[in-house]
């Protein structure tokens, strides 16, 4: 994970739209709301990949680099980076689309932990190819 990079590593896994509602007091978009985005990134990445429910356990490491703005389009990225025998760690980035797509600024990453889980919410272990 780098703060230098041009383009994103990963696989697209959600677009979304920075809207007024979300946003601080000094009108930036609620870093709140972009960890929100990516926990649900995340999810969407680790329920394909065990092949059924998960839950988020941690976030091991995050780093806002750069704030989102109204009406950024907030681009998410990711890839599985480790599998154990319940859980698996997505790593994220998050990149705004600006001005209609003519510019695009990372803007956080970080490392989701998430576990499998059979339909009563016990951890189970990761369907593996």
């Amino acid at each position: 994970m780098s703060d230098t990079q041009t383009a994103p590593e990963g696989n697209i896994i959600l677009r979304t739209l920075a809207m007024p509602k979300d946003t601080n007091v000094a009108g930036d978009i609620f870093g709140g709301w972009v960890l929100s985005q990516m926990d649900i990134a995340g999810g969407v990445l680790a329920a394909e990949y065990a092949g059924g429910r998960v839950a988020t356990v941690a976030v091991d490491a995050m780093k806002f680099i750069s704030p989102v703005k109204v009406g950024d389009v907030l681009c998410l990225y990711g890839e599985v980076t480790r599998v154990g025998r319940t859980s698996m760690s997505i790593t994220l980035e998050a990149w705004s689309e600006r001005d209609r797509g003519r510019s695009k600024h990372k803007v956080t990453e970080g490392v989701f932990v998430f576990v499998a889980l059979d339909d009563d919410g016990n951890p189970v272990p990761v369907k593996q190819d």
